[in-house]
């Protein structure tokens, strides 16, 4: 089996890699035997030269891979006919920015394996970047909250070595009191939570963060499904009943947005879910939050923050939205809330994620590649010989929708 590495085409430019110069090593020795050709990058955060060192063949041409892997959607312009490809394509929640990049992927018989559908027997994501995304989410939400208030110079993990360098600012960092509200449950949110832990910030409970309004030093709640939402017929919550039927619950998230700072958001959204807050909410007196960032990222309306207008980017990271007008205004503003909402910010740290995420794809998915069947490959191949797959056959209007 022969795997092609590709240069990431999306602007702005992603750095991460599927796999490192290592694992590839690691794939083309005993008892893999796996062929592995790299296009030349030049924005890539391993180098051609560290390919070429480890004896990766570094070459354009991927027409005889059997595999191609990327990071970020491919360019429709660069897919090739009748291949199978890794990305992440961020269609699977209709995303409309997205549609004609399915819509070509089928029309080019391309077999499409989205990372983010790779899942086990119990639905649980198999891999991901999201630790990193939550613990880059983390220090940008609290980076953003000091360029506001002038009370944090931290510098942007961006401009950092590595992680290990961001422990030794948090170290060295007396923090003032500020208040985050943390949610999600998955690996972005542990990622988040493993960053404000290591800055030295204080869990507190929901029920303590409520009621003690007052803190001499920074505390974060981690709030579960069961904190914010409610049914809207005053049943009592049930977990399983609120992701069978998210449609029949309610934000309750409004006495936490009164007595909140930052606000972290690592969940992943159900578009049949209530969003947090409306926009209406952010012009009441008791909104209290200044900094949202917005780790999941799902663009508005069909987003759990409806003040998420779009993505920022790494180099232009946050945006404010006038609390009266709802116009986006520059950030920082006396008026406005402050929106961190950057869609590939492990990118911020990319040799520690690219490293993370590639010992993740060899561990888990290449056993399941190397396998005579996989109903893992199975069930997360989105298209196929130019048709959706059963599981995928919900996207069936989106593609048929001609974009606006």
């Amino acid at each position: 089996m022969k795997l092609g590495i590709l240069r990431e085409g999306k602007i702005p430019h992603d750095d991460r890699v599927a796999l490192t110069p290592a694992q590839c090593r690691i794939l083309m020795g005993d008892p893999h035997n796996f062929s592995i050709v790299v296009q030349p990058s030049p924005t890539r955060c391993f180098k051609d030269e560290e390919y070429i060192a480890a004896g990766i063949p570094v070459q354009e041409d991927l027409d005889d891979c059997n595999i191609i892997l990327g990071v970020k959607e491919v360019p429709i312009k660069d897919l090739m006919q009748d291949k199978t490809y890794f990305f992440f394509s961020h269609t699977i929640k209709k995303q409309p920015h997205n549609r004609k990049l399915l819509q070509a992927i089928l029309e080019k018989r391309i077999t499409m394996i989205d990372y983010e559908t790779l899942e086990d027997s119990n639905g649980k994501r198999l891999i991901a970047f999201g630790k990193y995304a939550g613990i880059v989410g983390a220090h940008n939400g609290i980076w953003t909250y000091g360029k506001r208030t002038g009370l944090i110079d931290w510098p942007r993990l961006k401009d950092l070595h590595d992680y290990e360098e961001a422990k030794d600012v948090y170290s060295s960092t007396s923090l003032p009191p500020f208040r985050i509200a943390l949610t999600g449950s998955g690996r972005v949110a542990m990622g988040a939570i493993s960053a404000l832990d290591e800055m030295g910030i204080r869990e507190v409970s929901p029920e303590e963060y409520l009621k003690n309004i007052s803190y001499d030093h920074p505390v974060y709640t981690h709030l579960s499904s069961q904190e914010y939402v409610r049914h809207k017929e005053g049943r009592e919550f049930e977990k399983k009943d609120f992701y069978t039927n998210p449609q029949n619950y309610e934000s309750a998230f409004e006495d936490y947005a009164e007595v909140t700072d930052i606000f972290l958001n690592c969940i992943f959204w159900n578009i049949h879910s209530p969003a947090f807050f409306s926009l209406d909410d952010i012009s009441n007196r008791k909104f209290r939050i200044s900094v949202i960032a917005d780790i999941t990222c799902d663009i508005a309306p069909a987003s759990s923050i409806p003040t998420t207008y779009w993505a920022s980017t790494i180099d232009d990271p946050v945006y404010g939205i006038d609390r009266l007008t709802f116009a986006e205004t520059a950030p920082y503003q006396e008026n406005s809330i402050d929106i961190m909402a950057i869609d590939n910010l492990p990118n911020e740290l990319p040799r520690d994620a690219s490293k993370y995420f590639g010992s993740k794809f060899v561990k888990v998915i290449i056993p399941e590649l190397e396998a005579e069947h996989s109903d893992i490959i199975q069930q997360a191949t989105i298209a196929k010989d130019g048709k959706l797959m059963p599981r995928f056959k919900y996207l069936e209007d989106y593609i048929a929708t001609t974009n606006v």
